[in-house]
């Protein structure tokens, strides 16, 4: 095994479970937590015997795993068949879900990681039925929102992160989700709800034309702080809307930009009902990004601030108007 070899892996539950099963399998116990957006830019240093889950296909890497539609677009946009690359790509609900079936096929894994791995499936798709199956402390939700909880910093952040991925390989969620560090930043996040709750009421628009409130609008630009907010916590405020939409700058270094990030998600009402709604090919449509159908993220690049309120109005009228389109 190379000392160099590491997993380079996604930053939420999905990146997580997808390290803790690679780390098992492959006993690398380097990890590296990064965005898609690092990866686009190459700013993310990956050797050829590195091991990619949950993210773009790099420029190289030696094992590539991932699940979302636009990378493999991305992938036939630079003539890349994904069956060359080392490694797996399906369309699956989940990174976790490819990973766990890869290395079943290969060897035995341990009993703990099916569980995980479901989890990792509605977690990343958000396929909750109702507002309290999603509230409920399931050990994955405790585990993935003990991540979103505010770190002293990114450093500290990193170490928690890598602890996590160290414990999922060899030890049940549940008993990692009990754990007393664990709880401690669950807690402390639930109790930042209340002010991104208030975050949301602030930021909360609909669009002229969207006259049957379908979208809720997060628009978060005034901010000269990266605001942090989940945005599916605007369900518990408009419980009849079908999606969220969250738009907010780039900061780069604390500093802020005038790119826009765009973040959408389906809402509860659509789980288990046939509909055409599909937030991934949205953002692929329009160039922004990626995802899933249900949880898609985005990029819009604009070189003044006047150029990004413009474009700002623009995209969010575009992105209603494909809405519409998904009868």
């Amino acid at each position: 095994m190379e000392a160099s070899r590491k997993i380079v892996t996604h930053n939420d539950f999905d990146g997580i479970v997808s390290a803790a099963i690679c780390s098992r399998a492959l006993d690398v116990h380097r990890v590296m937590f990064t965005g898609p957006a690092s990866i686009t830019r190459s700013q993310v240093p990956i050797d050829t015997g590195d091991i990619v889950c949950d993210l773009p296909y790099p420029l190289a890497c030696g094992l590539w795993f991932d699940h979302h539609a636009g990378n493999l677009e991305e992938l036939k946009l630079r003539n890349i068949d994904p069956s060359s690359i080392p490694g797996r790509f399906e369309l699956k609900d989940s990174c976790a879900r490819v990973v766990f079936e890869y290395f079943a096929e290969r060897m035995e894994l341990p009993g703990h990681f099916p569980p995980m791995v479901d989890e990792a499936d509605i977690i990343d798709t958000f396929s909750y039925r109702t507002v309290d199956e999603w509230r409920k402390e399931t050990p994955g939700r405790i585990i993935s929102d003990s991540m979103k909880a505010q770190e002293p910093s990114p450093r500290q952040a990193v170490h928690y992160r890598r602890n996590l991925v160290q414990l999922l390989r060899d030890r049940p969620m549940e008993e990692v989700a009990s754990r007393d560090f664990v709880l401690e930043r669950f807690r402390s996040y639930r109790g930042d709800e209340e002010r991104m709750l208030k975050l949301i009421r602030d930021a909360a628009r609909f669009l002229p034309d969207d006259t049957e409130r379908e979208i809720v609008i997060l628009d978060l630009t005034r901010h000269n702080r990266k605001p942090t907010v989940v945005k599916n916590l605007a369900y518990m405020l408009y419980p009849d809307a079908l999606a969220v939409l969250e738009v907010q700058n780039r900061f780069e270094r604390g500093a802020k930009t005038n790119h826009l990030n765009f973040s959408m998600s389906l809402s509860l009402k659509l789980t288990g009902i046939e509909h055409r709604k599909d937030v991934g090919e949205i953002m692929s449509s329009l160039n922004l990004g990626d995802g899933h159908a249900g949880a898609a993220a985005g990029t819009l690049h604009c070189r003044s601030k006047a150029e990004m309120l413009k474009k700002k109005e623009e995209m969010l009228n575009k992105i209603l108007g494909m809405w519409k389109g998904q009868k």
